[in-house]
């Protein structure tokens, strides 16, 4: 009788994981008995791409922002072809060298465990050790999600923050995305490393130099002789933190007190009043910046998902699995990345 009851009782613990499968509730551990060498396939491939290119750290956070916020983390922002995300004005610089690298990093992960982790999953993995290897904060990673079966329409992809919008619009802009002031001041902080392209900043010393907001006169005319040579536009990329470009920290925090902020929307969360007293806390203290930029992080990578038998495991990230066999690879040659988040 006893025995009875323990089966009955295991039959029920299989049946409610089960159902907690099919809901699809994400978790640290959903890839743990299907994949468990998931982390460490991801880990080693990162830490050998950023070896050799630590700009691949910035390009994979502008990767996973330009997923995430448009229609959600569904790695559509990989697809290639006709009508992808891809060939959208924002997205027409995102790095090559990161965009394989992910896919190389599903290559390993299918090789040693079967088409059981998502594109979305490593995306949103490889992110976070990157971040980390740069110097930055590790933040949290629920695992499970799907890939989506099409890229966002171009209007969703419109929804992007651009690099002119002013504070009461990027408020807005992130607000529609259920994104806060806090996710916005400390998001922006992904500024402090990686380049952009000058066509990105240009009205920040075109036609005279910005007075709104303020750019220091000496950067501006540093910009501006710099991108004097930019021929054919977007050749010449900027570092968007001037002073440690290659490092994630809080010193773009500092630019933006000396009026060194490379995008009109970088400069302005220090002059306006909702979000100048939270961008100068995280020049001054660098852990609360971490703190925030971590939670933060971990909210946007969760945004609008697809789980349990919704989308698909992609077999190629740069494809639906309907047309795989048409798509290549992304390529390893590329220059720069314009952040224009």
């Amino acid at each position: 009788m006893a025995s009875r009851a323990a089966a009955a009782v295991a039959v029920l613990a299989l049946v409610c994981a089960a159902v907690h499968s099919s809901e699809g509730q994400l978790s640290p551990n959903f890839h743990a008995a299907t994949c468990p060498d998931l982390e460490h396939i991801v880990e080693f491939h990162v830490a050998e791409t950023f070896r050799r290119d630590v700009g691949v750290a910035p390009a994979l956070i502008r990767i996973l922002f330009h997923d995430c916020f448009p229609q959600g983390c569904d790695a559509s922002v990989l697809l290639k072809g006709a009508g992808s995300e891809l060939n959208e004005v924002p997205n027409q610089t995102l790095r090559p060298v990161a965009l394989d690298l992910i896919e190389r990093i599903r290559a390993a992960v299918h090789s040693a465990c079967g088409p059981t982790v998502s594109c979305a999953d490593i995306t949103v993995l490889a992110t976070r050790d990157s971040l980390v290897k740069a110097g930055g904060p590790r933040f949290d990673v629920a695992l499970g999600r799907r890939d989506g079966l099409a890229p966002a329409s171009s209007a969703l992809v419109g929804l992007l923050p651009a690099p002119f919008f002013d504070v009461p619009t990027l408020i807005s802009s992130f607000g529609n995305r259920s994104l806060d002031v806090a996710d916005l001041v400390s998001l922006s902080g992904a500024h402090t490393f990686g380049v952009a392209h000058c066509p990105a900043f240009e009205d920040r010393f075109k036609p005279v130099f910005d007075t709104n907001p303020a750019i220091d006169s000496k950067f501006a005319t540093s910009l501006r002789n710099k991108c004097a040579g930019d021929n054919p536009a977007g050749t010449l990329t900027q570092n968007l933190d001037v002073r440690t470009p290659d490092v994630f920290d809080n010193k773009y925090y500092f630019d933006l007190i000396a009026r060194q902020g490379l995008f009109k929307s970088d400069q302005g969360l220090i002059d306006h009043p909702t979000t100048k007293r939270m961008a100068t806390r995280f020049s001054l203290n660098q852990g609360a910046f971490f703190e925030q930029f971590a939670r933060s992080m971990t909210k946007m990578s969760n945004m609008d998902l697809l789980t349990g038998n919704k989308g698909e495991i992609r077999n190629n990230c740069a494809a639906p699995n309907r047309r795989v066999q048409d798509i290549e690879t992304a390529a390893t040659g590329d220059e720069g990345i314009a952040a224009d988040m």
